[in-house]
């Protein structure tokens, strides 16, 4: 799995103009899942992203998670995060799960998330054109790979 964190005054997605998910201050996770993703991958970023340090605590220094600071998460589906841009100019997605196979993670991780954060989560909708709109505060973005846990 691949997750880009942003930290986020506020945060919304549509789809055909209706609100599907929105939070006020806490993270925009986008996550892209590929066909290798398993239960393990699925448990170790739930729990980094809601034990994430990025907020800051009062004085000032990055030390409190989302939970901490009883933020919200919006989570949105992804599949472009696995891009190949290796060769030419057209990214290749070959290593983005298909539906099938992603659409019972994506749902499997927001149902972790819960449990881990101990609230609902926000979220897009699977595969739909979506609109994101978000207002990056910092700007502070973090970009985790299961798959290169660093």
């Amino acid at each position: 799995m691949r997750a880009v964190i942003q930290r986020v005054t506020h945060a919304a997605v549509k789809v055909d103009q209706q609100v599907t998910g929105q939070i006020q201050k806490g993270l925009l996770v986008f996550v892209g899942i590929e066909d290798a993703d398993t239960a393990d991958d699925l448990e170790w970023l739930s729990n980094k992203i809601t034990n994430l340090r990025i907020f800051d605590d009062e004085a000032g220094v990055m030390n409190c998670s989302v939970k901490e600071i009883n933020g919200d998460i919006l989570l949105i589906s992804q599949f472009t995060l696995h891009a190949s841009t290796k060769k030419g100019n057209r990214p290749s997605y070959i290593k983005a799960s298909k539906p099938e196979t992603a659409i019972p993670i994506y749902e499997k991780m927001i149902l972790q998330l819960e449990k881990d954060f101990g609230k609902t989560i926000q979220r897009g909708v699977f595969g739909a054109d979506m609109k994101v709109e978000l207002l990056n505060d910092g700007p502070v973005t973090i970009v985790i790979d299961t798959k290169n846990r660093e």
